[in-house]
């Protein structure tokens, strides 16, 4: 980073200099000849517009990561809920039960907090309850079934914790703030004094667009938070199915867990 600032600073100073010495030589117009601001303005404003697109596309990716691991994670949920449908009653039964509790926490308890990009410890509860019940599953022919569908949840589950982090750090965000903000200034530093209603009207046009794609660029960075958030539909819909395969199986059992996730206490 040094090494840029140290940089951008030689040339500063070169372009000054030559300004000072090597202008008078190669160009013959007055010295009062030149750029206007307004001949300026144009590369400032396409810069501004080059930064928000590539900070949109970067948040963007990160949504869209975070879509797929929360769909994901509840494929995986779901299809080590039908895999149990192959193991011991007793082992089936833990497992399916587990899972609608597992979806509970993750719905109710983690979603909430990955708006502010934490997780929850809730989740976890129920996860390790599944690999105490796969060891006494060794040597069965599911085993390896439910060991490998139970990695899938974990690795998304991972993913989606990760991408519920912002993509984009701080410092980027009050640089593209900054930047708006010189460019605006700049503009109305452009624009006539007189009969200026439509120059008015444009630059407060412009004002507004890059203003919706910063606002943009800060939502989608936040995918579980924003206003464009990523809902539970998925893992709400396999805990619907967990629920419903668990009753069918065992209809006389209660699940281990209450309506948020939390482990039922004698």
């Amino acid at each position: 980073m040094i090494l840029v600032i140290v940089v951008a600073a030689l040339a500063l100073l070169a372009g000054l200099a030559a300004n000072r010495w090597l202008r008078p030589r190669l160009v013959t117009a007055d010295d009062d000849e030149g750029m206007a601001v307004k001949d300026l303005v144009g590369p400032l404003l396409t810069m501004t517009v080059l930064l928000l697109s590539f900070v949109l596309v970067t948040a963007n990716g990160s949504y869209g990561k975070a879509e797929v691991a929360a769909r994901g994670e509840a494929r995986a949920l779901d299809q080590l809920v039908e895999t149990a449908e192959y193991a011991p009653a007793a082992q089936r039964a833990r497992i399916q039960a587990g899972a609608v509790c597992y979806a509970r926490a993750v719905r109710v308890q983690e979603w909430e907090a990955m708006a502010d990009g934490n997780g929850s410890p809730a989740p976890s509860v129920w996860s390790t309850g599944f690999r105490e019940t796969f060891e006494s599953l060794a040597g069965e022919p599911v085993f390896g079934m439910l060991v490998a569908a139970d990695n899938k949840r974990s690795d998304e589950r991972e993913e989606r914790l990760a991408q519920a982090t912002s993509s984009i750090p701080p410092t980027i965000l009050w640089f593209l703030l900054a930047t708006l903000v010189i460019t605006v200034t700049a503009l109305g530093i452009c624009l006539p004094r007189r009969n200026n209603r439509g120059q008015i009207v444009t630059l407060v046009v412009i004002t507004a667009l890059l203003t919706t794609a910063l606002v943009i660029i800060r939502d989608v960075d936040r995918p579980f938070g924003g206003i464009i958030d990523i809902t539970a539909t998925a893992i709400t819909e396999t805990e619907r199915q967990a629920q419903r395969d668990s009753t069918a199986n065992h209809p006389a059992s209660d699940l281990p867990c209450d309506d948020d996730g939390n482990r039922r206490t004698a």
